[in-house]
């Protein structure tokens, strides 16, 4: 039978054209890309380093549209793939599905919860990295204005502005926050241009400081901020490289460590990692180092300690529903 031209006939040739069974480790990213600088490529860059240590392969595969999701674990399962690293909360569906099929399969989900005996749920607390460079935000501003600009507008995204949101009003009580998201659908992480826009329309309304949470997106928003002379912030991956002197710092997410240690071995249940087990921080490096005082630095170390002490509670909007 032949396969007539399509997505995922394409992904399904793609997966079995290179021969029989294997069994190394599998990660599939979503949407957005391997290489948008930021959720993915933090994935794609823990992959790499476990190949390097190891000398081994792993397969990968790239999701362009949402019906990828679930066939390509499944056809990572049917070749033996063993583990399975979806990347990113709209995996979570695709994983439980094709988990329940494969029991002898270990799977690895990110920013998704999926209770099944042979399946890692790992999630990250976005909310206290984001205090901090919240604090950052509100030190480095000039106006008392900062800005966020979210990639899709889901709880998680929020759960990012809202950590920054206490983190700035921590710092400065009368702060003002400006929020915006880039749109609903998953296009929002990748659309550069319209991350520049949101960026120039807060920029005009006097924000001198900008936090992108938007993947792709962000990379428009770091752009427009070097063009008006202002502030930004990079998440998940350390972006300070991308623009040295206008980088502030970058809220990095560890999905690197994660994907490595999942391809090291699997622990079935639920793993959270915050500023305490070294899954979210500030990135702090020869980009940003003229930018940071030795204040800022200060008063962040006592945030990060506060927080970990639990003398500072910050919020978690995924379970409060609220920023209040």
């Amino acid at each position: 039978m032949l396969l007539k031209s399509t997505p995922i006939a394409a992904l399904v040739i793609a997966l079995f054209a290179a021969g029989p069974a294997l069994a190394d480790p599998a990660v599939i990213y979503d949407m957005g890309g391997k290489f948008d600088k930021s959720f993915n490529q933090a994935g794609f860059n823990g992959a790499e380093k476990w190949k390097k240590e190891t000398g081994k392969t792993y397969m990968e595969f790239e999701v362009s549209n949402p019906a990828q999701r679930e066939q390509a674990q499944r056809r990572m399962a049917e070749r033996g793939a063993n583990p399975i690293v979806g990347i990113g909360f709209s995996q979570g569906s695709a994983t439980e599905k094709v988990a329940k099929d494969f029991p002898k399969t270990k799977f690895v989900v990110i920013d998704a919860e999926v209770k099944l005996p042979n399946v890692q749920s790992i999630v990250f607390k976005e909310h206290e990295g984001s205090f901090l460079v919240g604090v950052m935000a509100a030190m480095a501003s000039k106006t008392g204005k900062v800005g966020f600009v979210g990639g899709m507008d889901i709880p998680l995204i929020r759960k990012f502005a809202c950590g920054y949101e206490q983190g700035a009003k921590y710092v400065n009580p009368k702060a003002q926050v400006t929020t915006n998201m880039t749109g609903t659908t998953p296009g929002a992480w990748n659309d550069p241009a319209r991350g520049s826009e949101l960026a120039k329309a807060q920029f005009a309304s006097g924000v001198d400081v900008v936090f992108a949470a938007a993947g792709g997106t962000g990379i428009g928003v770091y752009q427009a901020a070097k063009d008006n002379g202002r502030l930004a912030i990079g998440v998940d991956s350390n972006q300070n490289h991308l623009h040295p002197g206008t980088m502030l710092t970058s809220m990095v997410k560890r999905v690197d460590v994660a994907v490595y240690n999942a391809f090291k071995g699997v622990t079935p249940g639920l793993t959270s990692l915050g500023l305490k087990e070294g899954g979210v921080d500030v990135a702090m490096d020869e980009n940003n180092a003229r930018l940071v005082s030795a204040d800022m630095k200060k008063r962040v170390d006592a945030a990060r300690a506060d927080i970990i002490s639990g003398k500072i509670k910050v919020i978690d909007y995924m379970t409060s529903s609220s920023c209040k």
